[in-house]
């Protein structure tokens, strides 16, 4: 099955569907919901992105439930797509008894108060096309991840589910088609424009068509102006859209967090165990988010990420996580569901992530680039400059205490600690940009001192990270292994472009880890075992370190491959298959989509680029009554 396709429209017709990332995505800023091409809502969370699901058929076909709707006529087709300049996503029906459409979104728009609406309901408006087609629902929640039976209670107004047995969850369906039949999974005809909308909360007041087309007319209306906002970039147009639609809708209200991923569990491997839950903020993916959200005008978005960060770090002496919660959120416990088969029974299905408690030094750098980054972009916008620079400077502590001892690294590798390379570089990164946030606050006395200690680190770098006789900066001190961390080390201001080592390490891995123009990780054993997939974000670094060197054919024939692997609606997860192209990982990957438009700007011309940020700037005018 080709997955050669470019545009976001195309089409299902005749299409097998077996490919589990056959998915769009709808969402609101407060949670999501997968839809498959076939019409079934497979994943949701409600009330919010990390809640307990209610439907995950993504997970466990039999047990984890699913929201279809579908013809009754066995043989059908289907054309799925989103709305453009939208997340909102519909699906076309064809069969011998007629045509309808599946218009899914979930509520977000402005009220009159200027706040955002954006309630934890899924909406399914259902439209004939062509005659007055038969259809069947099948509503069959699971709450709570389908540990135990969910309930389902038709009343007047609308069918309530319910927990039966542990933590109370419920959620109700309001529909204008008759609730028994819904209930029932009984055959519909559709006489005309229909609607299902699915609450977390008992709705106060009328539910009706009308309401609910409002509430369609104004969420559609909301996504346009957002994208309309957007800075117009004059290639790669619509593959940056609907990254930056991606990156909006993972964005989740309450705090400004963004999520790595909309799901839990989806492998790395099929059959394997590297699966992990997603739904939480990593902090490394900081520094670049919020530059990408400038460059491309979404300038809130990325304001409100950052006070995020600077909400969620400790400001003094204590430990800092490489994530958190979407909520700020410190314990992330890792466990178990034991219950569900997992996908293409890739056990175990977990929620929560062991790695909240692991020690990476790479976030130490990561923090100080987005709080320098955050300085230069949001120039007179930061509520506190001196919590700032007091987090500034409890962040140089933990470098200056721990940059010699090995860790985990930025994959998370949860066998022994190790002296990585990419580690030493982001503890260099951390230091010069403290040194740069110094200046930038008149703070000149810290400058020296934190100057010499970057050089002695990036001295050791080039001492026993880079190996003469491999030709690369390798994966850790030692080992001949190489790694696709090492392909930002341009990017970061750590070596020139035209520095000889550099070439041959965007050479050497590119022998060594790129594989039908997409790229490993890394190619050797980890503690699970040899990774067999490709990691997307590692080829986007590729294609950048390439464009670096001048090889700008190949970098953008790189580029046209990795954009090939988006599914049917130009959606992304973190890994692919080599030899299928088939999506694997979590799912859609915000890194991977950050990735892209990142790429594509550079593409573009390359505003705001890492070595624009370094420049000298102007430092703060502190005036007596600052």
């Amino acid at each position: 099955m080709s997955r050669r396709n470019t545009t976001a429209l195309a089409s299902l017709q005749g299409r097998r569907f077996m490919d589990s990332f056959d998915y769009g995505i709808i969402g609101n800023g407060r949670s999501c919901a997968l839809v498959s091409a076939r019409g079934s809502i497979d994943w949701c969370c409600l009330a919010d992105f990390d809640s307990p699901s209610v439907f995950a058929a993504l997970l466990d076909q039999s047990r984890g439930g699913q929201f279809a709707i579908e013809p009754v006529d066995v043989d059908f087709k289907t054309d799925q797509r989103y709305l453009r300049h939208t997340n909102v996503l519909v699906t076309r029906f064809v069969s011998s008894s007629g045509a309808f459409d599946v218009t899914d979104f979930m509520p977000r728009y402005h009220t009159s108060r200027g706040s955002h609406h954006c309630p934890p309901e899924v909406v399914r408006l259902v439209r004939p096309v062509v005659a007055n087609p038969m259809i069947r629902i099948r509503f069959e929640p699971r709450l709570g991840y389908a540990e135990h039976p969910t309930r389902i209670t038709r009343f007047a107004r609308y069918l309530k589910a319910e927990t039966t047995v542990g933590a109370h969850e419920s959620v109700y369906l309001y529909s204008n088609l008759d609730l028994g039949a819904v209930q029932a999974g009984e055959p519909l005809r559709l006489q005309g424009d229909s609607y299902l909308l699915l609450a977390y909360d008992q709705k106060i007041g009328r539910v009706d068509l009308e309401r609910v087309v409002l509430a369609f007319e104004r969420t559609k209306l909301y996504w346009m102006n957002w994208c309309v906002r957007a800075a117009r970039t004059p290639v790669y147009r619509e593959h940056v859209e609907r990254s930056a639609l991606v990156l909006k809708l993972l964005s989740y209200q309450p705090t400004g967090a963004i999520l790595a991923a909309a799901t839990t569990s989806l492998p790395e491997q099929i059959g394997k165990e590297r699966n992990w839950d997603y739904r939480f903020c990593w902090i490394r993916d900081a520094s670049m988010t919020i530059r990408t959200l400038v460059n491309l005008g979404h300038r809130r978005v990325a304001r409100r990420f950052f006070e995020f960060l600077l909400d969620a770090v400790p400001y003094k002496d204590d430990r800092i996580q490489v994530m958190y919660g979407i909520r700020g959120q410190k314990e992330l416990t890792e466990r178990t569901l034991d219950w569900l088969s997992g996908y293409a029974d890739s056990r175990p299905v977990r929620i929560g992530n062991a790695a909240w408690c692991q020690q990476q030094h790479d976030i130490y750098g990561v923090l100080l680039d987005a709080i320098h980054a955050g300085l230069v972009m949001f120039r007179g916008e930061v509520a506190s400059l001196e919590a700032l620079w007091t987090m500034t400077r409890g962040i140089v502590r933990h470098i200056e205490a721990h940059w010699k001892e090995p860790d985990q690294g930025i994959w998370e590798i949860r066998g022994a600690p190790r002296h990585f390379t990419f580690s030493k570089v982001m503890c260099w990164v951390g230091l010069e940009r403290a040194a740069r946030i110094a200046a930038l606050l008149g703070m000149d006395e810290y400058c020296q001192p934190w100057t010499t200690l970057a050089e002695r680190i990036r001295s050791d770098v080039f001492a026993h990270g880079y190996d003469a006789q491999v030709g690369a900066f390798t994966q850790s001190y030692g080992s001949p292994y190489l790694d696709a961390t090492n392909l930002l080390l341009c990017r970061l201001g750590f070596i020139g472009a035209d520095d000889p080592r550099w070439a041959a390490t965007v050479h050497a891995t590119r022998r060594e880890l790129c594989r039908e123009g997409l790229m490993y990780r890394y190619r050797h054993a980890d503690d699970f075992g040899v990774p067999e997939s490709a990691f997307l974000v590692c080829t986007f670094w590729m294609v950048q370190a390439l464009l670096s060197i001048g090889e700008r054919r190949a970098a953008r024939e790189s580029f046209e491959e990795v954009l090939g692997c988006g599914n049917h609606l130009g959606l992304l997860s973190e890994d692919v298959e080599f030899a299928t192209k088939r999506l694997l990982g979590n799912f859609p990957q915000a890194y991977s989509h950050l990735a892209l438009i990142d790429t594509a700007l550079l593409f573009a011309g390359g505003p705001l680029r890492t070595e624009t940020l370094l420049r000298e700037c102007e430092p703060f005018d502190f005036t007596e009554d600052d």
